[in-house]
């Protein structure tokens, strides 16, 4: 669903369980007085729409700006996922940057939005670590088309990236992105890669290979069946001049320089390709290219679950104490990021496991209700939100502040591993194995989905403090 944009197909009951659940947000202690402030007689007809269907799958919920609240308490800041509006400003940059931005306006407002201040640090390994990794490789390009360098030099990529950094901040950005990315302006210099140049680039590689293979990057293809991938790594390959073997896992293999080397010269060819291309195809090839990389690990970090193991550990049928020491263990990961739909299944797949080598070999997620949605921030009361595995931007306009689309909001069952190994857990059609959807006949039990309502109603005021800590 668009978290805040026009609704279509809500009755009042559902836009008031949203209400409540920007009350939690704000501070569970001003539920009653905001519940009694937003009595259905108070709120717009123009959030009355049909029922959604009971059963089956429909398109994403939409949800009007007409039922979100002001936010009551002034000079205080706003919790991350309510609607918020950048405060902009004229960047002061070091004007020794040999680099036109007006050309990359377009790139530079979709990344600033990307890392927008409330929300980067909720979406930073799907939406805005892979845009600001694009956003430099395109300047890269940019920089090329000039100087006929396909990197920078040292001082002069200090400064750029100051600049760009300023820029980005002057439209909303959140100022901490490059520790949040892991990046520096040293990602600008091709660091150990021997070929720096588009002459020596173009005579070692097949340029039109390479550009055949990347300039249109299949969604839907790319990350199961690569074409652009290879292309990139071969001529990173040639241009490094290292000499790497395959393993019969098909990861490279060779000494930590050579690694570095080679990681090096993929930026270089990435800064080329930028060079070729439009900044809207290279932008929209990098993504792609990013997207396959995240949606292969799941970013979530799980503590020990040591209660989990204990409470849960001897169990064959659905039992109080284990629900509720799982719930409350979720209920902790569910305030670290939002994360995709198939990142979900391979967390639900990873922590599974972790259980499974404890000893724990019922599917607990099946007892207790645990879909996939369960693993990432939750929005609207019990809805998880998890975003698109296919690259996806926060929007911003003047109506809903910064908005994002969550996606897979049904009740999804959690994949329970079958070994205490998560390694064999495969994607790509035809081999992927995903979790069924949802049946009548499947629908969960509602003694433990009642157990979740009371951990997770104190965990919302919790996270809404906490979030702003980071």
């Amino acid at each position: 669903m668009d978290c805040f944009q026009t609704v279509s197909q809500l009755k009042g009951s559902t836009c008031h369980a949203f209400l409540l659940f920007i009350a939690w947000l704000f501070s569970f202690q001003d539920v009653v007085a905001l519940h009694n402030v937003l009595e259905p007689s108070h709120v717009s007809s123009t959030s009355e729409l049909a029922n959604p269907p009971s059963t089956g799958l429909f398109e994403p919920i939409e949800i009007s700006p007409a039922v979100i609240p002001p936010y009551p308490y002034a000079g205080e800041p706003l919790p991350p996922m309510y609607p918020t509006f950048p405060t902009t400003y004229e960047p002061n940059l070091t004007g020794r940057c040999p680099v036109n931005f007006s050309a990359m306006s377009s790139i530079m407002q979709k990344t600033a939005s990307d890392c927008s201040q409330p929300l980067a640090p909720l979406v930073g390994n799907v939406i805005c670590c892979p845009q600001l990794g694009s956003l430099l490789h395109i300047f890269q390009g940019f920089y090329s088309m000039k100087s006929d360098k396909l990197v920078l030099q040292n001082t002069v990529a200090n400064d750029c990236f100051s600049d760009i950094l300023s820029i980005l901040a002057s439209r909303g950005a959140n100022h901490t992105i490059p520790t949040l990315c892991s990046v520096t302006s040293l990602n600008l210099t091709g660091g150990s890669c021997p070929v720096k140049d588009v002459v020596s680039f173009e005579k070692i590689v097949n340029t039109s290979k390479l550009l055949d293979a990347c300039s249109t990057v299949d969604p839907l293809k790319e990350c199961c069946r690569p074409i652009c991938q290879p292309a990139i790594m071969e001529a990173a390959l040639q241009i490094s001049g290292t000499q790497m073997t395959f393993t019969e896992n098909k990861n490279f293999v060779g000494g930590s320089d050579q690694v570095d080397a080679l990681n090096d010269c993929k930026g270089v060819v990435y800064s080329y390709l930028s060079s070729k291309l439009s900044a809207e195809a290279a932008n929209s090839a990098f993504r792609i290219l990013s997207a396959c990389k995240v949606n292969k690990v799941c970013p979530l970090d799980f503590k020990q679950p040591s209660e989990v193991i204990e409470a849960c550990r001897n169990v064959a049928a659905p039992s109080p104490s284990c629900c509720s020491s799982l719930n409350a263990y979720i209920a902790g990961v569910q305030k670290q990021m939002l994360i995709t739909n198939k990142q979900a299944i391979i967390c639900a797949a990873v922590f599974g496991s972790m259980l499974r080598k404890e000893g724990v070999m019922t599917n607990i997620y099946e007892l207790c209700d645990v879909d996939l949605k369960d693993f990432s921030i939750q929005a609207y009361g019990q809805q998880g939100c998890l975003l698109r595995s296919l690259p996806a931007d926060v929007v911003l306009d003047n109506i809903t502040g910064y908005s994002f689309t969550c996606d897979l909001t049904d009740n999804i069952a959690a994949p329970w591993p079958a070994s205490s190994s998560a390694s064999s857990l495969s994607l790509c059609a035809p081999e992927m194995s995903l979790p069924a959807l949802p049946t009548s006949e499947t629908l969960k039990n509602p003694g433990c989905r009642g157990c979740v309502l009371e951990v997770l109603v104190p965990i919302f005021s919790i996270f809404a403090v906490s979030a702003l800590l980071y």
